[in-house]
């Protein structure tokens, strides 16, 4: 519980919430302000939409708060014992806010000819297979978030950049499918400001359970520790385990 009291922690939920409004608002503004959408260029244009403002954020907010900007690597994090529980729980109530205020900032100045406002639907397909679709592309953008920031590789600065490809080239591969959430919190935003709930289980399921896989995958398959699990789990029921692991887009340094 000592990490509340600083105000770095605080700081960090502050960008996470920040975070979510800046990439929903652009997202969304992108998916519903196309005058003809037409199939290549209006997925082109939301992938890029996406991709770009999480590379972008990434900068902006990586040596902050990590830039997590995503339940579902904030909940993989945890899983392994890389950040706290408190630091987890407030940094996904944190997302959820922000991308519901985004939500409602793009539903307030959208033109009032558009209804739409980007929530995410099946096209085509069934819940079980949108369930595989937001499972394998949240997988993909997790495995490459943990990998590109891994202080055993030493990326470093080319890290926000394959964050913000690997966004990108899951909205390439699941904008025609699922709409692709794979961000619970992108997800819930639009969907809460519309009350459209339509099979929205898929968009929390498949992500967080891919978050959680990629990071068990990751740190005890592919890239395994030394650090033994008693550690960690100690780590994690007080402050994080941070011997091995950086914040994932930058130092965050917790002083009073």
């Amino acid at each position: 519980m000592s990490e509340i009291k600083l105000w770095a922690f605080w700081r960090a939920v502050l960008a996470e919430c920040l975070g979510l409004i800046i990439l929903v608002f652009t997202g969304l503004s992108a998916a519903i302000g196309s005058r003809n959408n037409t199939f290549p260029d209006h997925e082109l244009k939301m992938a890029l939409a996406f991709g770009l403002a999480t590379t972008t954020l990434s900068q902006c907010i990586g040596h902050v708060s990590g830039a997590h900007m995503n339940p579902a690597i904030t909940l993989g994090l945890l899983a392994t014992c890389q950040i706290s529980v408190l630091r987890a729980f407030f940094y996904m109530v944190a997302q959820m806010l922000g991308a519901v205020a985004g939500s409602a900032i793009v539903y307030g100045v959208r033109p009032e000819s558009i209804d739409s406002l980007g929530v995410n639907k099946l096209n085509g397909i069934t819940p079980c297979q949108g369930f595989g679709f937001e499972f394998l592309l949240t997988l993909q953008l997790v495995l490459c978030v943990l990998t590109v920031t891994d202080k055993r590789r030493k990326v470093g600065q080319y890290a926000p950049l394959a964050y913000g490809l690997s966004v990108t080239v899951g909205h390439l591969a699941g904008i025609g499918y699922t709409g692709c959430g794979i961000n619970p919190a992108r997800s819930l935003g639009p969907a809460l400001i519309q009350l459209s709930f339509d099979d929205h289980w898929v968009y929390w399921a498949g992500p967080l359970s891919a978050g959680v896989v990629a990071a068990l995958l990751y740190n005890y398959l592919l890239a395994p520790r030394e650090e033994l699990f008693s550690e960690q789990t100690r780590a994690l029921l007080c402050c994080g385990w941070e011997e091995e692991t950086e914040p994932l887009l930058g130092e965050v340094k917790d002083v009073e």
